[in-house]
């Protein structure tokens, strides 16, 4: 028998929706706890300075098995 992880993490691909996502987890047979996003920024050169400007966002789903 196979074993299978209670908790698992999905991220939101760079061209998915979050309902895409969302589908997915649920294909699998998990149902979303909890949404963590996550900033990323970029390093941008002003003045000889290094300077972090936001270039965008992660979105994982921690997700916990459907029990059947």
């Amino acid at each position: 028998m196979s074993k299978v992880k209670k908790k698992r993490m999905y991220e939101v691909g760079e061209n998915e929706s979050i309902d895409e996502c969302l589908n997915r987890m649920k294909k699998d047979g998990y149902a979303p706890v909890r949404r963590m996003e996550k900033p990323i920024f970029k390093e941008v050169e002003k003045n000889g300075a290094a300077d972090y400007e936001p270039a965008g966002r992660q979105i994982i789903f921690e997700a916990k098995l459907l029990e059947e």
